[in-house]
């Protein structure tokens, strides 16, 4: 079966279509077909309005055409479009559900995108980040970051969801708050850091951060650090997949991402465009999320890079819904 899964964050809004075998039984089995991400910051200024704004919902709406006229194209029976902390918190999302149906109708596809809960977010992003850690002799349990625009979800477990909890803190949205010079002063970035622990010691209480086998990260801020850390020449998804380093590895080069000016930081051969202006405040909440992870389980922790993650859980539960006839 032939799917496509939609996610639709506060940043970026990504496609994957991909085949799934009628007797798949785990996200890792999924086949990619296309795989594709835009930056689009649907969340801009939502933080503050409370509102999408009218140029991202434009922007938002015309990569969403795109990406229905690829569905279509690539012959899929069934497409999920997911919606995440940008549209649980904005007061015209219907606005944008609205165009959304409207353009995959055009392309003769029935959609009915949906705005999920921190939960459902969180579940959907266990089930794609953990599928190919049997691989690298991980067990479990782990602990799994996606650092998205506008919300952190961590999730514990090992084959299955344990404990979840998500977090409204975001690159964008932290972005947005307090970091507004370039680079940002000691005090923006202290204000951000007082807003992430503060979010930390929530996550401490409901997850609880001890006594897992690693840290797996999730989304473009963790991927940007890792590609950072190894040189890269160019953005290589092979050699992010599933890399492997150490805590102090990743506070390092988190820290020094977030110090570089923004021509710098453009100029970074594995940067993406529209990720250049909030990659501070995500390498940020990597940082110190990894700082407080490693205080409780040593600085030996694997940190894990994965590039399967929530658009991969979403796929599956497609096929799944599909076969199901939901």
């Amino acid at each position: 079966m032939r799917v496509g899964a939609i996610d639709c964050g506060t940043n970026s809004i990504r496609l994957l279509v991909a085949d799934v075998p009628e007797d798949a039984a785990e996200v890792g089995s999924l086949a990619d077909v296309v795989r594709r991400t835009e930056v689009v910051r649907l969340g801009q200024g939502v933080d503050q309005t409370g509102r999408l704004d009218p140029e991202a919902l434009e922007r938002t709406l015309r990569v969403a055409a795109e990406y229905a006229q690829t569905c279509q194209a690539e012959g899929v029976s069934a497409v999920r479009f997911v919606a995440t902390s940008a549209s649980r918190d904005a007061s015209n999302a219907d606005e944008f559900f609205d165009g959304v149906r409207s353009a995959f109708a055009e392309h003769g596809l029935e959609v009915a995108p949906e705005v999920i809960s921190g939960d459902e977010e969180a579940d959907l992003a266990f089930a794609g980040a953990t599928s190919g850690l049997g691989e690298l002799g991980i067990d479990g349990p782990v602990l799994v970051v996606d650092i998205g625009g506008g919300s952190t979800e961590l999730v514990r477990g090992t084959d299955a969801v344990a404990e979840r909890v998500s977090l409204d803190i975001g690159s964008v949205r932290l972005t947005e708050r307090h970091l507004r010079s370039d680079p940002p002063t000691t005090e923006e970035v202290e204000g951000a850091r007082w807003d992430i622990a503060t979010a930390l010691d929530h996550a401490e209480t409901r997850v609880g951060l001890g006594s897992v086998s690693a840290v797996v990260g999730l989304a473009g801020s963790v991927a940007t650090v890792t590609a950072h850390a190894f040189g890269l020449r160019s953005y290589d998804h092979d050699q992010i997949h599933l890399a492997r380093m150490t805590p102090a590895d990743v506070l390092h080069w988190a820290a020094d991402l977030l110090v570089t000016d923004r021509d710098a930081r453009a100029a970074l051969p594995y940067m993406h465009p529209g990720r250049v202006d909030v990659i501070g405040a995500g390498a940020l909440i990597w940082h110190e999320t990894i700082a407080r992870v490693a205080e409780v389980n040593g600085p030996d922790l694997p940190v894990i890079t994965s590039e399967k993650d929530i658009l991969d859980g979403i796929a599956f539960s497609a096929a799944a819904h599909a076969v199901a006839g939901d």
